[in-house]
């Protein structure tokens, strides 16, 4: 109601500037760290998507290559994922403050997370595609020999249009990105107050939400991830739309789920520690600030 004491705090946080920073901080804290810790499971994944390889295959090639190739790459998908965290934990924060206020329908109001998700997944998205369009250049081997380096990369996409170049596969990262937050947030509080009856500590709610929630996330969608990553691995060449490319992808993978989905049990592990820590990290410091 309009008068309750839950309303009026609402009022109190939507105002308040140190509130919203904290959203916007400790989101881009959260995500930077957890990023740090599982970028050489984050390249596995991407060679299996892009190679086709099997795991051990995968592993094998990254060994040989070395710790210092093992990072190359590792500077985009580091500032994508701390932008996409601050924004992503902070517009959500924002949004749903704001629609909080606008609503007084109960029903409604449980959805309201998801909502305010779903917006910020597509904020998200259009600031993000060209930071993943560099990452999926870097890190995809074939392109070592001609564009070695970060610079070469950016020079290249710079000199093409933004759809070809910096927003190649802005289409499906949008649905990925839109889809996945609003279920994320959507999801995330039931899980953890049904994990939190079982007496665990705060911390580790927080971490059993974020794994299980993102699991199930990360499966859903992991042919939308499958499908950017084979279309942002590239540069120049025949410029194929997204059904085409879907197609291909498809044709390519023998029209078999099980090898679309070769990967798939890194992007579980993947996805439980790093949406597992990025809730840990930032529910935690959400309520040291709160």
């Amino acid at each position: 109601m309009a008068g309750s004491p839950d309303h009026k705090r609402d009022e109190e946080r939507l105002r308040d500037p140190i509130v919203r920073f904290h959203s916007y901080l400790n989101g881009g804290t959260s995500s930077l760290l957890s990023t740090l810790i599982v970028f050489p499971v984050y390249k596995t994944v991407f060679r299996q998507q892009i190679n086709n390889t099997p795991l051990h295959q995968a592993v094998g090639q990254l060994y040989k290559e070395g710790p210092v190739k093992l990072y190359r790459g590792v500077a985009p998908p580091l500032l994508m994922r701390t932008v996409n965290g601050t924004l992503l934990f902070g517009l959500q924060d924002t949004l749903l403050c704001q629609l909080s206020l606008s609503s007084q329908n109960v029903i409604f109001t449980s959805a309201l997370p998801a909502l305010a998700g779903f917006g910020a997944g597509l904020v998200e998205a259009v600031i993000s595609t060209p930071l993943e369009r560099v990452q999926n250049v870097l890190q995809n081997s074939q392109n070592d020999r001609h564009l070695p380096t970060l610079k070469s990369v950016l020079v290249r996409l710079k000199a093409q249009r933004p759809a070809v170049g910096y927003y190649r596969a802005f289409l499906p990262i949008t649905a990925r990105n839109t889809l996945g937050s609003s279920l994320y947030f959507g999801l995330k509080g039931p899980v953890c107050a049904v994990v939190a009856v079982q007496g665990l500590s705060p911390m580790v709610s927080s971490f059993i939400s974020g794994t299980l929630t993102s699991m199930a996330i990360s499966l859903a969608l992991y042919p939308l991830s499958v499908l950017v990553a084979n279309m942002q691995a590239q540069v120049g060449g025949e410029v194929k739309g997204v059904m085409a490319c879907w197609k291909m992808l498809w044709k390519s993978r023998q029209q078999s789920v099980a090898l679309l989905y070769r990967g798939g049990s890194l992007v579980i592990l993947r996805s439980c520690i790093t949406w597992g820590l990025t809730t840990a990290i930032y529910d935690r410091q959400k309520k040291r600030s709160d």
